[in-house]
C-alpha cells in the first residue's frame, strides 16, 4: 500500500474531526468540460495506489476524473485515524465508538463536495466514490439508501461482516422498497482473503440477485491467487475501468 507523496491540497474541518483532502486533477484537453469526481477513503494509504491506477487505463477510454483522497493525516491504525469511526453504520460491543457512517457521509456530500464544486468543475450528475475493505463498507452504506448521493461505487473487499452484517439490512430494505437505483457498483474480492470475507461477498451478491434491484448495475470481479492485502492495484484498476470507462469489459 503506497502512501500519498505530495502534501494534502487542503484541510477541512467538521464538527467532528479535521480531514485531510488530496486531489488530482485531470490533464487538460483544452475545452471546457466537467470532471467526474471520484472520492478515495483511506488517502493516507491509497490515494497514490488509486492514481497510478487511473494512469494505467487507457486514456482513451476514461472520461476526465477528478480524484479526491480524504484522510487523516495519519495512517492505519496511527493516533489521529479515525476509519473505524468514519465507516462503520453501526456501534458493536466491541467498537462502542464507531458508527459514525452517516455523520461522515454528510460531511461528504455537504461541506467537502461544496468546497470541490467551488474549486473544481465537478460533473453535475455523475459522483463516484472507491473504498477497500471498511471503506468498501461505507461505500455501501452510501449506495444502498433510496436517494444515493454516489452513484458510481467501487467497493473492494468490503467488511460485511461488521455489525453482525448489518449492511444486509440495508440492501433488504431497499429491495423491500420497490423503487428504483440507477447507479453502478463494482464489487470484488481477491480469492485468498480470509474465507468469512469471500463468502459474505457471495452472500450479498446472492441476496441482490434474489430480486435484482431496479436500474442497479452491478459489476463483480474475483482475483485468483490475491490476498486482502496484495488485491488493491488490480482493483483500483479494474473497478475505475467497469465503472467510467466508455468501453468496460
Amino acid at each position: 500500500m503506497t502512501k500519498p507523496r505530495k502534501a494534502p491540497a487542503f484541510q477541512l474541518t467538521s464538527s467532528r474531526a479535521t480531514y485531510a483532502i488530496w486531489v488530482d486533477v485531470p490533464k487538460s484537453t483544452g475545452r471546457a468540460e466537467s470532471w467526474i469526481a471520484v472520492l478515495c477513503l483511506d488517502a493516507d494509504d491509497q490515494f497514490e495506489e488509486l492514481r497510478k491506477a487511473r494512469l494505467a487505463v487507457v486514456k482513451e477510454l476514461m472520461p476526465p476524473l477528478l480524484l479526491v483522497g480524504v484522510g487523516y493525516g495519519a495512517s492505519y491504525g496511527k493516533p489521529g485515524n479515525r476509519r473505524v469511526k468514519d465507516y462503520t453504520p453501526v456501534a458493536t460491543s466491541e467498537e462502542p465508538d464507531a458508527g459514525g457512517a452517516e455523520a461522515f457521509l454528510r460531511f461528504l456530500t455537504g461541506r467537502l463536495w461544496r468546497e470541490l464544486e467551488n474549486r473544481y468543475p465537478v460533473h453535475p450528475e455523475i459522483r463516484g466514490i472507491v473504498g477497500y475493505s471498511l471503506g468498501g463498507l461505507f461505500g455501501l452504506h452510501a449506495l444502498f439508501r433510496p436517494r444515493p448521493f454516489f452513484n458510481r461505487v467501487l467497493a473492494g473487499s468490503p467488511s460485511i461482516w461488521w455489525g453482525d452484517r448489518a449492511i444486509l439490512k440495508a440492501v433488504d430494505a431497499i429491495q423491500s422498497a420497490g423503487g428504483t437505483l440507477p447507479a453502478k457498483l463494482f464489487v470484488s474480492i481477491g480469492l485468498k482473503d480470509g474465507k468469512s470475507m469471500v463468502g459474505d461477498v457471495e452472500l450479498f451478491q446472492n441476496q441482490l440477485a434474489a430480486p435484482p434491484v431496479p436500474e442497479l448495475e452491478i459489476r463483480a470481479a474475483r482475483f485468483p491467487g490475491l490476498t486482502h492485502f496484495n488485491a488493491i492495484p488490480i482493483t483500483f484498476r479494474t473497478g475505475l475501468t467497469e465503472l467510467f470507462g466508455e468501453h468496460p469489459r
